[in-house]
């Protein structure tokens, strides 16, 4: 049986990154047949021309209010793919993902998981923050949105979706994920753009994300911590 993934991609303002990534899912789509695939971009209201860019190249442009947590709901619920992923713009998937997604047929539980991940500058200080960002995400079975969560549709609709909180519904789904069974994570990793760690300094990003992820473990406020990451 052919699988179906709907690749879900939020976006808001991101004009530089969303033709080229949206170019390389579509050669995707077109180059293996024993793999449906369905691009949906869910625009949360950009005042660049990343609505224009994406139009062409995806199988459905939705625009929805800010927030990427309800854009991806919007996006998934759009959707018609047994697996829904979601993937960030300035993202992309390992070169066998074709591979990676038949794989998930074998399956015997409903499967969830996320990606290994590599950060896409060269400096020697990110191979550090990456291995770090593996080793926690297996350790504690939590993946982030920079690592393509990947859920069974039917179970991702059992558990309601994403959290309406404005950070950490990535961790947040994974919380609930973990206590239907353990997430898969793909070794191959997915490469992210390094560009929020270079713009504001390895130790300074590796402090925050910390300090905000350790404040929402302890009973802090999702919209709090927004308007510190935002902040920052």
């Amino acid at each position: 049986m052919t699988p179906s993934v709907s690749i879900i991609i939020p976006v808001l303002n991101e004009a530089a990154t969303v033709a080229a990534c949206l170019q390389t899912l579509q050669s995707l789509s077109t180059s293996d047949a024993t793999v449906t695939l369905e691009i949906i971009v869910v625009d949360g209201g950009s005042s660049d021309a990343t609505v224009e860019l994406a139009t062409p190249l995806a199988d459905q442009l939705i625009v929805a209010g800010q927030g990427r947590a309800g854009q991806m709901n919007t996006g998934a619920k759009a959707s018609s793919g047994e697996y829904v992923l979601f993937l960030h713009a300035d993202t992309r998937l390992p070169d066998d993902i074709l591979a990676v997604i038949a794989s998930w047929q074998n399956a015997e539980l409903p499967l969830w998981g996320f990606f290994s991940v590599q950060l896409s500058g060269s400096a020697r200080p990110l191979r550090i923050v990456e291995t770090m960002m593996n080793w926690r995400s297996r350790l504690m079975g939590i993946g982030t949105g920079d690592q393509c969560l990947f859920v069974n549709r039917q179970l991702f609709n059992s558990i309601g979706g994403f959290a309406d909180m404005p950070l950490m519904e990535d961790i947040e789904i994974c919380q609930r994920l973990k206590r239907m069974n353990k997430p898969r994570v793909e070794i191959h990793p997915v490469v992210t753009s390094s560009r929020k760690w270079e713009r504001e300094g390895i130790c300074k990003t590796i402090v925050l994300m910390w300090r905000l992820r350790l404040a929402y473990f302890f009973g802090a406020k999702p919209e709090e911590l927004a308007r510190k990451y935002y902040s920052s």
